[in-house]
């Protein structure tokens, strides 16, 4: 913090807008040879653990707003990572899941992630990822 030019704010706020622009930022560049978007790896590693939900199963777990997941959901599915199934009890509903094409490369993705994640805690020790990230976590399950 010492090292902060004295014009930036000591600000919560400010540097978690920072910290998710440097983190988006990192696995964006990531995921540019797969064609795929943060979001839209985000659903998918959902999917892979959750295979089979609803688009609504699939917000809640997300934390993702219906209007913001019905584009991606569409543009996974048109481009081939998703499969939409007709619930076999309610044909009204579909169920969703990662198709072929995203579970031949599901462990590559999911090691791109994790590797993302190493490289944007690379300077801080075990003890300040475990508490850092135990922090985030607190942050993200209050309301």
């Amino acid at each position: 913090m010492d090292s902060l030019p004295k014009n930036i704010p000591d600000c919560v706020f400010f540097f978690l807008a920072k910290a998710h622009q440097k983190a988006h930022g990192l696995l964006k560049k990531k995921l540019v040879p797969y064609g795929l978007t943060n979001m839209q790896h985000l659903i998918l590693e959902g999917l892979w653990y959750h295979e089979g939900a609803t688009a609504a199963e699939l917000g809640k777990l997300l934390i993702l707003d219906k209007a913001t997941l019905s584009g991606i959901i569409d543009r996974l599915d048109d481009a081939g990572w998703i499969e939409k199934r007709l619930d076999e009890n309610d044909k009204r509903v579909f169920r969703l899941y990662t198709s072929d094409k995203a579970n031949e490369i599901k462990y590559e993705l999911i090691g791109v992630r994790k590797k993302g994640n190493d490289l944007l805690l690379t300077d801080f020790s075990i003890e300040e990822k475990i508490l850092f990230k135990r922090l985030l976590r607190s942050l993200f399950l209050e309301n």
